[in-house]
């Protein structure tokens, strides 16, 4: 299924047999409505057709380097940590906690009480990978009983940019040729 609120997008979608029930309201196709707005809009959709689901996957058409393997790793942790929703995370590579910020050119520290400690004794710090999501159909994104599993940086790239799509491409054929020199040692 599709949620879109362009007629041509649709129309593509159709082609290649994905179903476009009805075109995403103009409250939640804009640039300040959240991904949980339009996941409540599509199930409460569904509801109305008298359809309605144990669990759901919402895939971002802007990471294009998701795996079958990810989709049935999170898929098997909803079920077997009864969360509300799962989604892949990769770890920061550098502490957050000695993240600078500038203006006018000046530096400066967020956090001074961690100038001094070994980055090593840093808690890690992760961001969403922003690929995929795995909910129980009621809760959706916004149930608080949340879960993560880490992924490698090399195995996401969230497309928002021309660099960003020339960084996929690289990260691609990277995962790509590590693919294939394991199954060549395998076989």
């Amino acid at each position: 299924m599709v949620a879109t609120d362009d007629e041509e997008i649709a129309q593509v979608a159709l082609k290649y047999g994905a179903k476009v029930p009805f075109l995403r309201s103009n409250e939640n196709a804009n640039d300040i409505a959240t991904l949980a707005d339009v996941i409540d809009e599509v199930k409460k959709a569904y509801v109305e057709i008298v359809q309605k689901y144990e669990y759901a996957c919402c895939i971002l058409p802007t990471a294009p380097l998701i795996t079958v393997q990810s989709l049935i790793t999170a898929y098997h942790i909803l079920l077997e940590k009864n969360v509300d929703s799962v989604r892949p995370l990769i770890r920061f590579s550098y502490p957050i906690q000695r993240a600078l910020k500038m203006k006018d050119g000046k530096i400066e520290v967020f956090y001074s009480e961690y100038l001094n400690t070994r980055s090593q004794d840093l808690v890690s710090a992760y961001h969403d990978a922003g690929q995929f999501y795995w909910m129980k159909f009621e809760s959706g994104l916004r149930g608080k009983n949340k879960f993560g599993f880490e992924i490698s940086e090399v195995q996401a790239q969230d497309i928002d940019s021309e660099d960003d799509w020339k960084l996929a491409e690289l990260k691609y054929y990277l995962c790509n040729d590590i693919n294939l020199q394991i199954n060549q040692k395998n076989t």
